[in-house]
């Protein structure tokens, strides 16, 4: 194509999830109602493990973390989209776009590399209790948090700063509800090998090597369970880990799904379910798994809402008074 006749794109075109326009007030109805759960679940879990000194242990204090990341994770994309929703335009500037794809492969790989701290915090403190205190202390937490961060947003920022060298001039329409890697690549009318080669390099390692740790760690602590007597014993050690099991392999799952297949497998519709899962529903889900599975949370979120609501303490009391067994 000669140099004369390029157009650069200015502005994008998001797709969404579905071009049908009798399913738009129900797609702003879910994913509205999706955000404000994960809100309010991820919101709540982190409110919960900062008032409750009982959970003030490592295990948490990474869970906290991973709420944080969940809540964010759903901001940078779905806000747009109900957005554009509502409004009918679609439209998302470059700038926009950049910024989106910057903090959405930030979070994600944030999401990677606390899922597998997590899997190692629970390999200590099933494997080697003793030491647990003294491996998983404070500094050694906030320094793990700390570079886990650190690592993602740099790894981000090469590969926005890959995507913004890209000229688009192709076409402007994103097959996609978020400004996602694979599809401004088709979009792109620069050579891509270079984003292709540091995603198979980088962005592997930052996907695959966490993974490898979550099996390892799990291998151990499986091994470890088995070598328990008591059937009471194995099922509480493991009642422990099995919350982090399922957000693992559900989030992983996805994420290995989307991005770790041969181009030849691609198809439109099953990455659009695919990004919802691991965008939309997985962090949604994340809160609930951990509450309704772990007995220390469920205290402490009764403990924390009798203290905001005491109404009901009170209604009991007055029952026992007026109705004495």
């Amino acid at each position: 194509m000669d140099k004369m006749n390029k157009t650069e794109v200015i502005e994008f075109i998001l797709q969404g999830v579905s071009e049908r326009a009798e399913l738009r007030g129900l797609l702003i109805a879910v994913f509205l109602a999706m955000y404000l759960i994960n809100l309010m679940g991820n919101g709540t879990m982190i409110l919960v493990i900062s008032a409750s000194k009982q959970l003030h242990s490592p295990m948490y204090f990474f869970l906290s973390n991973l709420s944080f990341v969940d809540m964010s994770l759903t901001t940078i994309t779905v806000p747009k989209m109900l957005s554009n929703l509502i409004s009918g335009k679609k439209t998302i500037s470059h700038s926009e776009c950049i910024a989106q794809l910057y903090f959405f492969a930030a979070f994600s790989s944030a999401e990677c590399l606390l899922l597998s701290i997590m899997a190692y915090d629970r390999y200590v403190a099933i494997c080697k209790p003793l030491h647990y205190i003294t491996i998983m202390n404070k500094k050694v937490c906030l320094s793990m948090s700390a570079a886990c961060f650190i690592i993602c947003f740099v790894n981000s920022l090469l590969h926005t700063l890959l995507v913004n060298r890209l000229s688009f001039c192709k076409s402007n329409i994103i097959e996609h509800f978020f400004c996602d890697l694979t599809p401004l690549f088709k979009l792109s009318c620069t050579d891509t090998s270079a984003n292709e080669l540091v995603i198979f390099t980088v962005a592997s390692a930052i996907v695959m090597v966490p993974f490898l740790i979550i099996l390892i760690s799990y291998v151990f602590i499986i091994s470890a369970i088995l070598k328990i007597q008591s059937t009471g014993g194995r099922r509480k050690t493991f009642s422990t880990c099995s919350s982090h099991l399922i957000v693992v392999i559900i989030f992983f799952g996805t994420l290995i799904f989307m991005y770790f297949r041969p181009s030849s497998s691609y198809s439109l519709e099953k990455d659009k379910i695919t990004g919802v899962v691991y965008n939309v529903v997985s962090p949604m889900l994340n809160p609930f798994i951990y509450s309704l599975r772990t007995k220390e949370v469920k205290t402490a979120l009764k403990t924390v809402l009798q203290k905001i609501f005491p109404y009901n303490k009170r209604v009991e009391h007055l029952q026992r008074k007026q109705y004495p067994n």
